[in-house]
């Protein structure tokens, strides 16, 4: 007889192969998950909800403003209770002075009052008025010209236009206290011309009138200029004059020049002479004697 296999034989035989796909197809547990009854339902664990951040820096900045708050109020408050307590005490009074009556020098007797200065004597009271005034008159006969303010005066922007350096002169003529400078002109015969210049410093504890012609002055024997120490005024102990080399230009009329500087108290003089013949010494120091005795 042949054997014939049973149900468990054949069950047994397919089992190698449906286990072997069972073990493929299902997922790998965790190691240290716990084993399950076989039936028993996996309860869910309830999600965890994040917990709420308490926010710090609101909660400082409200502490600080509370803090300043405070702070002012307690300035305010102690300010109003001190102007209160103060208003309330009675006045201190003051002590009574050293000196009850205050004492005046007597008048002088009738006779025996100083009287001022002539404007003639009084150096100061003259040049304290129109300083045009102290200019010397022009020759009779003489022209306008063309270089002539109408005005008589000279801004001092104006004045340091004609240095070589405008914007140095102007300082440095700033720094020495210059204060106004008063000018006139003249042309006499056909080509001379004349010009005189006052120019006033501040009274105070600078010398800019000193100084300021002393600088003209120390520069006028350099070959630019008349290349010579020039001479002395007579009447003057500071005042000299100077006179320049010809210059002479094809095509042109020779042209000839001489100053002369000199100051008296806060006023610097300066006298320029131009012509087209020659201009002797004794021209441009009696111009600047003159000058120096309406001064």
């Amino acid at each position: 007889m042949e054997a014939t296999g049973t149900p468990e034989h054949t069950e047994s035989a397919a089992a190698p192969e449906s286990s072997a796909t069972e073990q493929q197809a299902a997922p790998v547990a965790p190691q240290d998950a716990a084993p399950q009854a076989p039936g028993a339902a996996v309860p869910q664990a309830p999600e965890a909800e994040p917990a709420a951040v308490p926010s710090r820096g609101r909660r400082a900045g409200r502490t600080v403003a509370l803090i300043a708050v405070a702070a002012v109020l307690g300035i305010v408050g102690g300010t109003a209770v001190g102007y209160g307590v103060q208003a309330e005490r009675e006045p201190t009074p003051l002590p009574a002075l050293n000196q009850a009556d205050l004492a005046y020098p007597k008048p002088l007797p009738k006779g025996s009052v100083i009287e001022p200065l002539p404007v003639s004597e009084d150096r100061g009271a003259k040049t304290e008025g129109d300083l045009r005034k102290l200019l010397l008159p022009k020759p009779a006969g003489a022209k306008k010209t063309d270089f002539a303010d109408d005005d008589g005066w000279l801004t001092v922007p104006e004045y340091a236009e004609d240095f070589d350096r405008p914007g140095r002169a102007l300082s440095h003529q700033l720094g020495h206290g210059i204060r106004r400078v008063a000018t006139t002109s003249w042309k006499t015969g056909e080509f001379r011309a004349t010009e005189i210049r006052l120019v006033q410093f501040r009274a105070d504890d600078l010398l800019g009138a000193k100084d300021h012609s002393e600088g003209q002055m120390s520069y006028m024997s350099d070959d630019e200029f008349a290349g010579n120490e020039g001479e002395a005024l007579t009447s003057s102990v500071n005042g000299r004059t100077y006179i320049f080399p010809v210059r002479k230009e094809a095509g042109y009329l020779d042209f000839y020049e001489a100053r002369a500087y000199l100051h008296r108290g806060d006023i610097a003089v300066e006298i320029f002479m131009f012509d087209t013949k020659k201009i002797s010494e004794k021209d441009i120091a009696s111009v600047a004697e003159r000058q120096l005795g309406r001064l």
